[in-house]
């Protein structure tokens, strides 16, 4: 059934949602807060590994770094575009519209929670291939074992955030259900180069995520997004980045 990795993948993250609102009524403000600090970690590390992956080649045992001006022109221009658009503003306006359509008005943490959640489980190479098998072969094994990963972020999320990451569920169905649509025209785009620095740039932004749930909300993430689309177009580029 194509289509059915996108639900699994919305389920797992409603269910995560749960349960961690439901585990965290258990725990202390200071549990609740060390857990933020872990996750927040936790995604360093996981956006850190990933760009290592995309950064990194061994030569004959020599370690050498590259695509740092592919990172730096992507996330240089991407920000820009990102910043003229005010993509952060949009998503707060969602995240506020959500909160009062859902009775959750006096939730300070609620918008901050939806948009943390929302890049964190979206910002990912997985999602795009996950939903591109989906929609072109009824392959949803990928977006299962991307369902699987969700729902224990969403679960440790919410338990530090609030119930605003429940709802990061609706831009993932939208996100991963267009892709699913749209697959059979997007898969001659999406090239095995195009994936890598899709994933590379995409995991500097998981980062950046991170950075946010230990430091507090120090960079706009969502301003960053074109830098996505702008590593997906250096891929067609006649230009070998360093």
């Amino acid at each position: 059934m194509i289509g059915l990795g996108t639900i699994i993948n919305t389920a797992g993250i409603i269910i995560g949602g749960i349960s961690g609102m439901l585990f965290g009524k258990l725990l202390k403000e200071r549990h609740q807060e060390s857990l933020t600090m872990a996750c927040g970690i936790s995604a360093m590390f996981i956006g850190i590994a990933g760009a290592m992956q995309g950064m990194l080649t061994i030569n004959d045992g020599v370690i050498n770094s590259g695509q740092s001006m592919l990172v730096t022109l992507c996330l240089a221009l991407g920000t820009l575009a990102g910043e003229i658009i005010d993509i952060e503003r949009l998503f707060e306006k969602f995240g506020e519209w959500l909160k009062v359509k859902t009775g959750n008005s006096k939730d300070n943490k609620f918008v901050n929670a939806f948009v943390t959640a929302t890049f964190t489980v979206c910002i990912g190479a997985m999602a795009i291939i996950g939903s591109i098998q989906d929609g072109i072969a009824g392959d949803w094994s990928i977006l299962a074992t991307k369902a699987i990963l969700d729902f224990v972020i969403i679960m440790v999320m919410t338990c530090s955030l609030g119930k605003g990451c429940i709802f990061s569920a609706i831009p993932v169905f939208l996100f991963e259900g267009l892709i699913t649509v749209f697959a059979s025209s997007l898969k001659p785009v999406m090239t095995d180069l195009a994936m890598h620095y899709l994933s590379l740039v995409g995991s500097v932004l998981i980062f950046c995520v991170g950075l946010n749930l230990v430091w507090g909300k120090k960079i706009k993430v969502a301003n960053m997004l074109p830098a996505i689309i702008l590593a997906v177009i250096a891929a067609f580029l006649p230009v070998q980045f360093l």
